[in-house]
């Protein structure tokens, strides 16, 4: 079945072809009742504008690629469908990349989107280099970094206040008395475990004593479940864990309930990421939260203004944190 073409609207209607093209582009010099009988018959018909052959007419191809490392995260299922719901409204379209924060297949993910002459790209780095980064810069085309920043590195990106959050989530535990506290913290390399972890680290200078102990550990980014449960077996001294995001922490909680300890009688969880906001767990977990709405929209405006030469200058949010206390905490006090 071949595809149906402006010719094949415009004889079906008795219009012209530039007739048929104007209305379906919604120019102005086409009237309302012109415009509403060619695009019904469109639709009839079956029509599909060639999205290829705008693209080159007006040098733009209304997408936007959005590469993030770990799609099946709530966190970023969140975050993506509200950046789509936003780039709608420019009268843009998404392209969804997954990188499972690996750095070759994130070089593959950048060269795939220009490729396809995507507008822009609104990417969470996997960090474990600034080679794509830079890659990115050389390529031209505007771009947005989300949730990481590279220090040192002149781009345009929105964040949430890491380092508040590993504060907060440390001042919550330290004030209801908990004295061995874990951090199942993400590597190093990414810059939101870095900042939580001095945040982290601050708060113990201020309402940690002498008899307090930090220990901190990495795990993977969305979290290894033999690793997590080995990490817990070998810390059952710890009343207070921190981890590096909700998904990590809902792991946690799993391994608790199996080793028999009580959450949070025994034992207080705190996340990073709130997706308690927008789902219903039978463990409500305490989580610190930046407005993932506010931090999607951020990243998609100042992308267009990117595009559109409006915002020509580096823009950088770092959106405020808070802690959200629910039932994994906190006893003992």
């Amino acid at each position: 079945m071949r595809n149906i073409t402006m010719a094949d609207i415009a004889r079906e209607t008795g219009y012209s072809v530039n007739t048929v093209s104007h209305a379906l582009n919604d120019k102005p010099d086409i009237s309302e009742k012109t415009k509403k009988i060619i695009s019904e018959t469109a639709k009839r018909m079956g029509y599909i504008a060639n999205a290829s052959a705008g693209a080159l007419r007006s040098g733009k191809s209304k997408s936007i690629a959005i590469i993030v490392g770990d799609i099946s995260n709530p966190h970023f299922s969140i975050m993506i469908k509200e950046m789509e719901s936003r780039l709608r409204e420019y009268g843009y379209n998404a392209i969804i990349i997954n990188t499972d924060e690996d750095e070759k297949i994130e070089y593959t993910a950048i060269v795939s989107a220009v490729s396809k002459n995507v507008d822009g790209i609104i990417i969470c780095p996997v960090q474990k280099t600034r080679n794509n980064i830079e890659f990115m810069e050389k390529t031209g085309i505007p771009y947005i970094l989300f949730g990481r920043r590279f220090e040192g590195v002149e781009s345009s990106y929105v964040i949430c206040d890491d380092l508040n959050g590993g504060f907060v989530a440390a001042e919550h535990l330290l004030s209801n008395n908990h004295k061995n506290i874990l951090f199942i913290n993400a590597p190093l390399h990414i810059s939101s475990a870095r900042d939580r972890l001095d945040g982290i680290k601050r708060a113990f200078g201020i309402y940690g004593s002498e008899d307090c102990q930090l220990k901190t550990v990495e795990v993977s980014v969305s979290g290894d479940e033999n690793e997590i449960e080995n990490i817990l077996e070998n810390n059952v001294e710890c009343t207070g864990i921190i981890c590096f995001s909700d998904l990590v922490a809902m792991q946690v909680c799993h391994f608790l309930k199996k080793q028999h300890r009580e959450i949070p009688n025994d034992v207080s969880v705190v996340g990073f990421d709130n997706i308690g906001s927008k789902f219903y767990f039978p463990l409500m977990l305490t989580s610190v939260t930046s407005s993932k709405t506010k931090m999607s929209v951020k990243a998609v405006e100042a992308l267009m203004g990117k595009i559109d030469g409006s915002r020509k200058e580096i823009c950088q949010y770092i959106l405020p944190t808070k802690l959200i206390e629910r039932e994994s905490s906190c006893t003992p006090k």
